[in-house]
């Protein structure tokens, strides 16, 4: 009796071979490094938004401030700290370092501190940052430092003018050969202020002064 004998083909080691496995990893880079680029880059473009965004609130903040201070504008002088001179309700030059130094109303006092709500503020350039400092007091002296606080860098220039009784703008306040008894005391009808940005370029307001 013959036998049959069957013919099986050999089975296959189970698990992966040196080559599956190097290309495997490879695969596994490649995707990995993308998934990285693309987080990298939402990263970034997330980062530039949150950046804009603040830029745009700072931004809207000063302009907001400046408005709220010029529209607030009150007629009563100040004494100069040096000597018994007085300081105009509003003193702004041109080609000077102090862009206008004024007194406003409305300063408020949460805390229920004894001061007057009246408040003496002064706006300047400098190294390219727009400061706001303001006093304790009104009639201050030599030892009573301001408060400085940095409103808004990469400025390039803030111009300010005024317009008068005379529906004329005027480029300093009180105006050039103003010398009336009020000049102490007298203000604008209306301040433009133009801020000229490193990224924005320029932004005009103009105020109307209340009162």
């Amino acid at each position: 009796m013959t036998r049959v004998r069957s013919h099986h083909p050999l089975r296959r080691s189970a698990g992966f071979t040196l080559l599956e496995v190097l290309i495997a990893v490879a695969i596994f880079v490649v995707v990995g490094m993308l998934a990285m680029t693309g987080y990298n880059e939402l990263t970034t473009q997330s980062e530039r938004i949150e950046d804009s965004a603040k830029r745009t609130r700072d931004i809207q903040a000063a302009v907001m401030r400046m408005g709220q201070d010029f529209a607030t504008l009150e007629p009563r002088a100040v004494r100069e700290p040096l000597g018994s001179e007085i300081l105009p309700a509003l003193l702004a030059r041109e080609k000077n370092e102090v862009l206008a130094e004024l007194t406003r109303s409305g300063w408020s006092n949460p805390a229920g501190v004894p001061r007057p709500t009246l408040q003496r503020v002064s706006y300047r350039v400098q190294e390219q940052k727009l400061f706001r400092d303001y006093w304790p007091v009104l009639d201050r002296t030599m030892t009573e430092q301001p408060t400085q606080v940095m409103l808004l860098d990469h400025v390039k220039s803030v111009s300010l003018r005024f317009m008068g009784a005379d529906r004329d703008w005027k480029e300093q306040w009180p105006p050039l050969g103003y010398s009336g008894r009020d000049a102490s005391f007298v203000r604008p009808l209306a301040v433009e202020i133009t801020l000229e940005l490193e990224d924005w370029g320029k932004i005009t307001r103009l105020v109307e002064v209340s009162g």
